[in-house]
C-alpha cells in the first residue's frame, strides 16, 4: 500500500509551487553537496514560507554529465543524495507539514550509461531489448555514431539517447521507424508506469515531466504524444488518485487537455519559442541564447514592454483548458504555471534588475490566475551569478550558461532564526560572495525583507479566493503601469509599476477601499500614486475574501 501523500490533485487552484535545486539546497551529511537529508531539515523553513509543492530536479543515479538529467537508475537514489529510505523519509516529514514532494521524471530520454542502453547496443541483442531505443543501420545528421556503424537518435545531449516511444507517421525510406504500438514502444510505456509507482509507493506526490512533448517522433500536433499522456493520466487516477503530473512542454494549450494537471511557461515550447515567459523576465542578464530575438521584458526599468504577448499567451491556454472540459472549468481540470525563473533559466534578480524590480515581479506571479513557481531563493532575491566555469554540462551555448542560476541556497546564520538544524550549506557551486549578497538569516530579522513580502504573498494568495488559479481576470493595462481586477464581483485590483518612472493608476476608489499588501503605493481619492518599482494589492470592497477550507 501506498504511503499516505498530500492530495495535491483536488486543490489545483490554491497550489504554490517551490522548486528546490537538491544539489544546492542544503548538505546533510557533511560532503559539500545538497541531499535529502538537508532537505528534510529545512522543511520547517519551507512550511513557514507557506509553500505546498516542493518539486525536487532529477536524483536518481547518474554519470551527472547533464546534473542529474541522464538518469542511470530510475528507482534507486543517486547516492551524493542518500538513499531511497532517505526520500521516503522525506516525503513522509513533509506531508506531516501539509506538503507534497514531486520528483522530476526524465521520461524521454537515459544516460548513455543505462543498463538499458548498454543491453541495447550490445551486438547482436534481441530486438525485444534494442528496439528500446532509436537506431539507424548508419549515420545520419543529427545522429551519434557507433563503433559498429550504426547511430542511434539522442534527445537533448549526445549522451542521452532517445528513449523509443514510436513515430507517429512511418515512412519505407527509414526502417526504424516503428508505429507506437510496437513492442520496444510499449515496454517503454510500461516502464514508465512501473518507475511512477515505484515512488508513489514510497510517498511522492508527483511528477514533473522533463521534456514532455519529446517522446513519440515526427508527430504532427503532438497526436499520439497527447495521448500517451491522456493515458498516462488516467492510470494515476485510478491507481494513485491525488497525486499530480506536471509538465515541462511550454504550451499548455496542448499538455494541460492532454492530461497534465499543470504546465508551465518556460523560455521555450508552444508555436512562439517560449516568448510569453521571456516577454516578463529576459533582460539580457542571465541565461541567453543566440536564437532569441532581442524583445524588451515587462520587467525591466526601462518602462519598454508589455504584458501583451505573456496575457494572450495565458488566455488562449485558459480557453483551451476550459474548452477541453467546460465542466471542470479552469483551475479545476489543469491550471498554468508561472515560474520565477528555474534551473535552466535566468533568476529573477539577472543583469541589471534587483530586488526592488523583483518584489513587483513576485506580485504578478502571486496575483496572476496562474499556479505560483517560485525558484529557490527567488524569496531572497538571489542574483545570477555571472562568469562560473561550466559544471556538470551546465553551458549549452556560449552564453547559455546555467550555473550561475543553480547556486548555493543562501541560509546565513541561521542560528538567529528558528529554522537552525545541524545541517551545513551546499558548496556544489560557488556562492555569491559580492557585498550585501542576500541571504536568509538577515531578511528574517528584517520584516520589511523582501522574504517577507514573499511570504505575504503566499499567505494572501492561500487566504483570498479572489487569488485562486480559477478565479476571473479583466485585464485592464498592460504597460506601466499594468492593472487587472481579479474575483468574480471584480473586488480586487492589482496595479503594477516595474519601471523606474513613477506612475499612476486613475481609479475612483470608495472610501472603504484599502491596501491588502504592496509597496511604495499609495490610495488617492481619484487615482493610486506608484513610486518606480511598485505594487499595490487593493481592496476595492474593504473586505477581504475568505477561502472556505471545508
Amino acid at each position: 500500500m501506498a504511503s499516505p501523500i498530500v492530495p495535491l490533485a483536488d486543490r489545483l487552484d490554491e497550489l504554490v509551487l517551490y522548486q528546490a535545486y537538491p544539489q544546492s539546497f542544503a548538505d546533510g551529511n557533511g560532503d559539500g553537496i545538497g541531499d535529502l537529508i538537508g532537505l528534510r531539515e529545512r522543511l520547517d523553513y519551507l512550511a513557514w514560507l507557506g509553500v505546498d509543492v516542493v518539486w525536487l530536479n532529477p536524483c536518481f543515479v547518474s554519470p551527472f554529465r547533464d546534473a542529474g538529467y541522464d538518469v542511470a537508475d530510475y528507482l534507486t537514489i543517486a547516492p551524493r543524495y542518500g538513499s531511497n529510505a532517505d526520500l521516503a523519509a522525506l516525503c513522509e516529514a513533509a506531508a506531516e507539514r501539509g506538503i507534497g514532494i514531486v520528483l522530476d521524471l526524465v521520461a524521454g530520454h537515459t544516460s548513455d550509461e543505462h543498463p538499458w542502453f548498454l543491453a541495447a547496443s550490445t551486438p547482436g541483442a534481441e530486438p525485444a531489448v534494442r528496439d528500446r531505443y532509436l537506431w539507424s543501420p548508419e549515420p545520419r545528421p543529427g545522429w551519434v555514431a557507433r563503433p559498429d556503424g550504426s547511430a542511434y537518435l539522442p534527445n537533448f545531449l549526445d549522451f542521452q539517447p532517445a528513449l523509443n516511444y514510436g513515430y507517429a507517421r512511418l515512412n519505407p525510406d527509414e526502417p526504424w521507424r516503428q508505429p507506437v504500438d510496437a513492442p520496444g514502444p510499449r515496454a517503454n510505456r510500461e516502464a514508465l508506469t512501473q518507475i511512477m509507482a515505484h515512488w508513489f509507493e514510497l510517498g511522492v506526490a508527483g511528477f514533473r515531466v522533463d521534456m514532455a512533448a519529446s517522446l513519440v517522433k515526427d508527430d504532427p500536433e503532438l497526436v499520439e504524444t497527447r495521448r500517451l499522456w491522456t493515458e498516462l493520466r488516467s492510470w494515476i487516477d485510478q491507481h494513485y488518485p491525488g497525486r499530480i503530473l506536471i509538465a515541462e512542454w511550454g504550451d499548455p494549450a496542448l499538455s494541460v487537455p492532454a492530461g497534465f494537471h499543470a504546465d508551465m511557461f518556460v523560455h521555450f515550447g508552444g508555436s512562439d519559442n517560449g516568448l510569453p515567459l521571456r516577454s516578463l523576465w529576459q533582460n539580457g542578464g542571465g541565461t541567453v541564447s543566440d536564437h532569441w530575438p532581442a524583445h524588451p521584458s515587462w520587467a525591466d526599468a526601462s518602462g519598454q514592454g508589455s504584458l501583451k504577448t505573456f496575457a494572450a499567451a495565458w488566455l488562449q491556454a485558459v480557453r483551451a483548458i476550459t474548452a477541453a472540459d467546460p465542466k471542470a472549468g479552469y483551475g479545476r481540470s489543469g491550471v498554468i504555471g508561472l515560474p520565477t525563473g528555474n534551473h535552466d533559466f535566468s533568476r529573477l534578480v539577472a543583469g541589471s534588475r534587483d530586488a526592488r524590480q523583483a518584489a513587483v515581479a513576485l506580485a504578478l506571479v502571486f496575483t496572476w490566475p496562474t499556479m505560483p513557481c517560485l525558484y529557490y531563493g527567488d524569496e531572497l532575491g538571489m542574483r545570477y551569478l555571472p562568469g562560473l566555469e561550466p559544471f556538470e554540462g551546465s553551458r549549452l551555448e556560449p552564453r547559455f550558461e546555467r550555473a550561475g542560476s543553480r547556486t548555493p541556497m543562501a541560509w546565513g546564520d541561521l542560528a538567529r532564526t528558528p529554522f537552525a538544524p545541524t545541517t551545513t550549506d551546499s558548496h556544489y557551486l560557488p556562492a555569491d560572495c559580492t557585498p550585501g549578497a542576500p541571504n536568509l538569516a538577515d531578511q528574517f530579522d528584517d520584516p520589511d525583507s523582501l522574504l517577507h513580502l514573499t511570504r505575504e504573498l503566499i499567505s494572501l494568495r492561500h487566504r483570498d479566493p479572489r487569488l485562486a488559479a480559477g478565479a476571473p481576470l479583466w485585464l485592464l493595462a498592460d504597460g506601466y503601469p499594468a492593472g487587472y481586477l481579479r474575483g468574480e464581483d471584480e473586488s480586487l485590483l492589482v496595479v503594477l509599476n516595474p519601471s523606474e518612472r513613477p506612475a499612476s493608476w486613475p481609479w475612483a476608489l470608495a472610501e472603504q477601499s484599502r491596501i491588502l499588501l504592496g509597496q511604495g503605493a499609495m490610495l488617492g481619492h481619484e487615482r493610486v500614486e506608484l513610486e518606480p518599482f511598485s505594487f499595490a494589492v487593493i481592496d476595492l470592497g474593504g473586505a477581504e475574501g475568505e477561502r472556505d477550507n471545508q
